[in-house]
């Protein structure tokens, strides 16, 4: 297996093309497997001598470039797309030039085309132009990296990164120690990224749709670098570069790059929209690349009987969550959907279960059940044409439908929601079912505000699910399972 970590060696020039440091597991589960087709378009940002922009003018030795592409009617050279997305104000950017797109309510994202160098000392990006720059060219930028930009205390924990174009003069100053045949992506580590659904949802899924069309002849430098995050999430690394990851803020020599993007796209929670991406991808591609990596991820991971061939039983996965939002008769649950017709597997979290093992569990069922919460975002290892079914707690219906029904359309899961009543909620125990909190919990959150959302019906209470009631979700969902496998058996 190949390590992303980044290569911290010493001076001299380097090849920076991807070369791989020698495989074995450790710390990192770490594999580059994925499949992109790149349909390109006119008027991309384009890295080619036909627009003035050769994509390595001067080759380093011992770096290999890939052959020429074509982009439209335009055939001369290296070809190499930064910004993928439709209608965008860098969509056709001259070279030696930086230019941001700020129109996102979520997300600012900027491009510079050419010579670009990192600084270390001052977390800049400097461009050095062939030519002098034209009289209105920008000249400098800012942006903090990260996608959640209107939330103004998290955006003030995340660096700021500086691009600028340099005169000639300070070329000297700045000479390369590693060269990349690749141009870069500066992303975070930090931010909510801790968080499974932040992690996904702020990280991977936008950083993804911003660079899938590179095929990953792309390096990602990362702030906020750290090992817990580059070990829990090696193979999804390795799904979106061949290359080493460049740690910004330790990394003190000088890399240099035929182009950066700073910043991902964002297109909602979970959501990679077709319509505005030149090659109309979509999240079930993410999907694929997370099936890519996982399911040839080291060792065989052996689930139960999930290797063998599929049981004539649908199977079901309950999500056991820890400390809040606990099912509270989760043993009765497992048996009532047994007695349904189901194989059933808990799911435990906070295991420290790797998630290749994760992935090899929760994609192997029809079914996914789970207690609105962060490990939900494993709705994208299901198979499509799988269900969820989300149990929303008291007074949290809304923001559970808000994070997860549309991304399970778009993955093309069946979703359902199960909104726990007053009589379900342990705080009708603290309450009274009679009490405003539990009897009528929008009126409560109206008066109360964000704060006792958060802490007392998010962060607050248990759900004992009525088995009468929810007898009746999953009869239905196991109905529905047996279509599915008639219609697509296993192989």
């Amino acid at each position: 297996m190949a390590s992303k970590l980044p290569d911290l060696g010493g001076g001299g020039v380097e090849d920076g093309g991807g070369k791989k440091w020698p495989g074995f597991v450790q710390f990192f589960f770490v594999l580059s497997v994925v499949l992109c087709v790149l349909l390109y378009a006119p008027r991309f940002i384009v890295l080619t001598p036909t627009y003035g922009l050769d994509f390595f003018p001067q080759p380093p030795p011992n770096v290999t470039t890939s052959p020429a592409r074509v982009v439209g009617d335009h055939n001369a050279g290296e070809v190499v797309v930064l910004d993928n997305q439709l209608r965008s104000p860098c969509s056709s950017l001259a070279g030696d030039t930086i230019c941001c797109d700020r129109s996102d309510f979520n997300t600012d994202v900027c491009f510079m085309a050419g010579d670009v160098r990192t600084d270390p000392s001052s977390l800049s990006l400097l461009l050095f132009p062939k030519q002098p720059p034209a009289a209105n060219a920008t000249v400098e930028e800012r942006i903090r990296p990260y996608t959640r930009k209107w939330e103004a205390l998290i955006m003030s924990r995340v660096e700021e990164v500086r691009l600028r174009m340099a005169p000639p003069e300070e070329e000297p100053g700045h000479r390369c120690d590693v060269r990349h045949d690749a141009p870069l992506l500066v992303m975070t580590a930090g931010g909510y990224t801790g968080n499974l659904f932040h992690a996904f949802s702020d990280g991977f899924v936008p950083a993804w749709l911003t660079v899938q069309h590179l095929r990953r002849r792309v390096v990602l430098g990362v702030l906020s670098y750290n090992p817990w995050w580059a070990g829990t999430y090696g193979e999804i690394i390795s799904g979106l570069s061949d290359y080493h990851v460049v740690d910004l803020l330790h990394d003190k020599r000088t890399h240099c790059f035929p182009g950066a993007i700073v910043g991902t796209r964002f297109h909602g929670i979970l959501s990679v929209d077709p319509a505005r991406l030149r090659d109309n991808k979509t999240i079930v591609d993410f999907h694929d690349l997370l099936a890519g990596v996982y399911e040839t991820a080291g060792d065989t991971v052996v689930v139960d009987d999930v290797t063998q061939p599929a049981p004539r039983r649908p199977r079901l996965g309950i999500v056991s969550r820890r400390g809040t939002r606990v099912i509270e008769n989760q043993a009765a649950v497992a048996r009532l959907a047994r007695s349904v017709g189901f194989n059933v597997d808990i799911l435990e979290t906070a295991n420290g279960l790797p998630l290749p093992a994760s992935y090899a569990s929760v994609s192997a069922c029809d079914v996914l059940v789970g207690v609105h919460g962060a490990d939900l975002t494993k709705l994208l290892f299901l198979r499509p044409g799988a269900a969820l079914v989300q149990i929303a707690p008291l007074g949290v219906a809304p923001i559970a439908r808000g994070c997860y029904a549309e991304a399970s359309a778009r993955m093309g899961l069946h979703y359902e929601q199960y909104d726990a009543e007053g009589h379900e909620s342990s705080l009708s125990r603290k309450y009274g079912l009679r009490d405003v909190v539990v009897s009528d919990p929008e009126a409560a959150k109206r008066d109360k505000g964000w704060g006792f959302v958060a802490r007392v019906y998010l962060g607050g209470q248990n759900v004992t699910l009525d088995l009468s009631r929810f007898r009746h979700t999953l009869t239905r969902l196991h109905a529905r399972a047996l279509r599915v496998r008639s219609l697509h058996p296993a192989p």
